[in-house]
C-alpha cells in the first residue's frame, strides 16, 4: 500500500493519485499520427503537450536508448548490462514494451554463464544461457555456492577485478621477492 497517497482534482476533471512526493506523472500516447504527452501536476493542473512530427523519430530513439538504459541501471558488470539489453530486446521482439528487465535479477548471470560454460565444455554458451534464463534468482544463487562452481566462478571474478585494476600487483609482489 502506498504511503500518502493524494487524489487530485485535475483541471480536465480527472481525479489523479499521487503517491509520496511524486509531484507529477507523466503519461504519452500516439493520436492521430501524432505524440502527445501529458503530464499531470500535484497542484490540480494537467498540460497535453505534442511532439512536433519532425521531432518524432527522435523522440522514439530517445524512447528507446531509455528502455535499453533502464535495464542496466546499478549493473557494475559490463557483460551483465550486455545480459540486460539482449533480455529487452527479446521482450520487444515478443511484442511487450512494458515487461521489466530488473538489473539486479541478472547482475552475476555472466560470470555463472561462463563458469557453466567452463564445467560443461561440450554446452555452447547460447544453450547455456538459454538454460539458465529458464531458473530462479534462488537457483542461480544456489549453482553459484555449489561446490563444482564456486571455485571457477572465484577464480573469474578474481580474473575480472585484476583486468580492472590500474595497479600491476604482480609487479607491487614481486618488489617484494613473492
Amino acid at each position: 500500500m502506498a504511503e500518502n497517497v493524494e487524489e487530485v482534482t485535475m483541471s480536465d476533471g480527472r481525479k489523479v493519485s499521487f503517491a509520496g512526493k511524486r509531484k507529477a506523472i507523466k503519461s504519452s500516447d500516439f493520436v492521430d499520427g501524432a505524440v502527445q504527452v501529458r503530464i499531470d501536476f500535484r497542484n490540480g493542473v494537467s498540460k497535453l503537450y505534442t511532439v512536433p512530427a519532425q521531432h518524432v523519430p527522435k523522440s522514439a530513439c530517445h524512447g528507446g536508448e531509455q528502455k535499453f538504459g533502464d535495464s542496466y541501471a546499478g549493473v557494475d558488470d559490463v557483460e551483465d548490462m550486455i545480459q540486460c539489453c539482449d533480455a529487452v530486446q527479446e521482450n520487444l521482439n515478443k511484442g511487450d514494451w512494458s515487461a521489466r528487465v530488473e538489473g539486479s535479477g541478472i547482475a552475476g548471470s555472466s560470470v555463472l554463464a561462463r563458469a557453466l560454460a567452463e564445467l560443461q565444455p561440450n554446452k555452447s554458451m547460447e544453450d547455456i544461457k538459454v538454460w539458465l534464463k529458464a531458473k530462479t534468482q534462488a537457483d542461480k544463487m544456489a549453482l553459484r555456492q555449489s561446490s563444482k562452481l564456486k571455485p571457477i566462478i572465484e577464480r573469474l571474478e578474481a580474473e575480472k577485478v585484476a583486468k580492472a585494476s590500474k595497479v600491476d600487483t604482480g609487479a607491487l609482489l614481486a618488489e617484494l621477492g613473492a
